[in-house]
């Protein structure tokens, strides 16, 4: 990916990029997403980690880092969800003191994906138990993979996206020295706002590509198959189902295009995001249901493409976060 070009290519070519637009990151999106959704990996590199640094980092740490993640030598994680975290975030109980010029880190992080192999983690730690206001007392720290205390866990176990590794990390006492601050102490979740429409964005690209690819295959092996002497195209039942699902997509399809020009045009859309997020994930598993229907026993064999997508497919309700979660968020931005 990074010999070819598709690692942050929205980055000044002073750091490895060639100064892309959005709609550069929402075509590679689209594309990587059609071939395998396991390639969403390299999206907490070239939209998370890269875009945090590039943000909110020093001029040294943006030399130090940017130009290896745009070449593919560094891999990155981003380090936020807990247990009994969400879905407030200000309640993070991982946490990150001064002492002798370094932060000291304890805690834990679950499930973090490219956990197990990343070589840069940016971690968001507590360093005020007190904080009186939700976005204060979160920091976010660099933390390399040799860090003393660190602890990868193994490899966690999942029913889909098997290609994108996921894992524990535990800090025992970890110190960072004060320079692996990234941007201001206690900013972290404001950091963290200013980016949940762009991700958010993102997830329902994503997983509306995901349905999209899941109806092609379905189109494909029912204009295929035989049932009773009769092609499976021509059933009544068939034919509903896909219409059915063909104009689910096109109402997404239409939802987002309209959100990634006003996200462009740098307007305000959380809630709209939000709701685009919950909706796409929800309809791109229903979907997936309906079409495993229609390859009947044929779908579940281990190595078809339908039910690789339909495994994949089971986490989008709660990729960065759950819907609960984003629910609540919605009710929020909308004056509950």
């Amino acid at each position: 990916m990074g010999e070819n070009g598709f690692l942050n290519p929205w980055l000044d070519v002073e750091f490895g990029g060639f100064g892309s637009d959005f709609v550069y990151s929402v075509v590679l999106a689209e594309e990587l997403e059609r071939i395998e959704s396991g390639l969403a990996a390299i999206f907490i590199d070239s939209e998370i980690a890269a875009r945090y640094i590039a943000s909110f980092g020093t001029m040294e740490q943006k030399h130090k880092y940017l130009p290896a993640f745009s070449s593919g030598e560094m891999k990155s994680a981003f380090a936020l969800s807990e247990r009994n975290v969400c879905p407030v975030l200000a309640n993070i109980q991982t946490t990150a003191f001064k002492k002798d010029g370094y932060y000291r880190i304890n805690g834990a992080k679950t499930i973090i994906t490219n956990g197990y192999s990343a070589d840069l983690m940016i971690v968001a730690c507590n360093n005020d138990l007190g904080a009186g206001s939700c976005l204060d007392g979160i920091s976010l720290l660099l933390v390399d993979k040799d860090t003393p205390g660190l602890t990868k866990g193994r490899k966690l176990v999942k029913d889909g996206k098997t290609g994108l590794e996921t894992a524990d990390l535990f800090f025992d006492d970890s110190a960072v020295p004060v320079s692996s601050l990234l941007g201001e102490e206690g900013k972290g979740l404001s950091y963290f706002n200013q980016y949940l429409q762009q991700e958010s964005l993102m997830c329902a690209i994503r997983f509306l590509m995901a349905a999209k690819e899941m109806l092609h295959l379905t189109k494909i092996y029912i204009m295929d198959s035989k049932g009773s002497n009769k092609n499976i195209s021509q059933c009544q039942n068939t034919r509903f189902t896909i219409a059915e699902i063909a104009t689910d997509i096109q109402v997404g399809s239409t939802f987002v295009d309209d959100l990634i020009c006003k996200h462009m045009n740098g307007d305000n859309i959380m809630k709209e995001v939000l709701m685009a997020k919950y909706w796409i994930t929800e309809m791109s598993k229903r979907i997936s249901d309906r079409c495993m229907q229609l390859h009947d026993g044929y779908g579940h064999r281990s190595d078809d493409k339908i039910i690789k997508r339909h495994r994949d497919i089971s986490e989008a309700s709660f990729h960065f976060g759950s819907n609960e979660t984003v629910k609540n968020l919605i009710a929020h931005h909308g004056g509950f």
